[in-house]
């Protein structure tokens, strides 16, 4: 296994603590702002952790802030969720040869820029056993702005499980981020499948010059 796998896996279950809102009612356009810089806020402090940064000590040194889009409200979706009680355990591609457990939760409807699009939501099989985290979900994806303002590989967005019989999810792509890899090539980091490419830009989130 790569030696920075492990300190991946701790980036990961910190990006999960960040979704706690992703379920809730859509928040009003001044009350998501607060969100988003909340949730900048917070992944600027863990780059400039040595314990959670993905970054080299020297580039640590010099940071100062991720760059982002502006934030935009429109880009804030609610989603219906088709769950998938049939989905079986798979081993899903990443950046190496480490293929981790995943299982398909369900799929995301929802329309966007007047386009109706789809992505797939998964389930890591490591964090169900990890206590207070068996609620997080995964949403891999690539779009439009990949290799023109945003990471070239794709960005990832974390949920929360929506309550018992709820058929929504809010699905916020201002807080979209970057797998590790695109910060450094020692991480192991999921590639987003074929069926999570958006026929749409997203031009919001975190910006990448790669």
């Amino acid at each position: 296994m790569n030696r920075y796998v492990p300190v991946a896996l701790l980036w990961l279950l910190s990006r999960a603590a960040l979704a706690q809102h992703a379920a809730i009612a859509l928040p009003d356009s001044l009350a998501h702002r607060q969100l988003v810089q909340v949730f900048q806020q917070d992944l600027n402090r863990e780059f400039a952790n040595p314990k959670e940064s993905p970054l080299s000590a020297a580039e640590r040194q010099a940071f100062t802030t991720l760059p982002f889009y502006p934030t935009r409200y429109a880009y804030v979706v609610q989603a219906q969720l088709l769950r998938d009680s049939t989905s079986r355990p798979f081993a899903m591609q990443t950046s190496t040869t480490r293929r981790p457990l995943y299982r398909k939760y369900g799929e995301l409807r929802f329309v966007l820029n007047g386009q109706a699009q789809r992505l797939s939501v998964y389930q890591s099989i490591d964090l169900l056993k990890q206590p207070g985290l068996e609620d997080y979900l995964f949403v891999p994806f690539t779009d439009l702005t990949n290799g023109h303002g945003s990471y070239g590989g794709g960005r990832y967005l974390d949920l929360r499980m929506p309550p018992a019989g709820s058929s929504t999810l809010t699905l916020d792509f201002n807080r979209a981020y970057n797998p590790s890899c695109a910060y450094n090539h020692g991480y192991s980091c999921p590639v987003p499948p074929a069926e999570n490419r958006l026929t749409v830009a997203i031009p919001v989130g975190v910006r990448s010059e790669h």
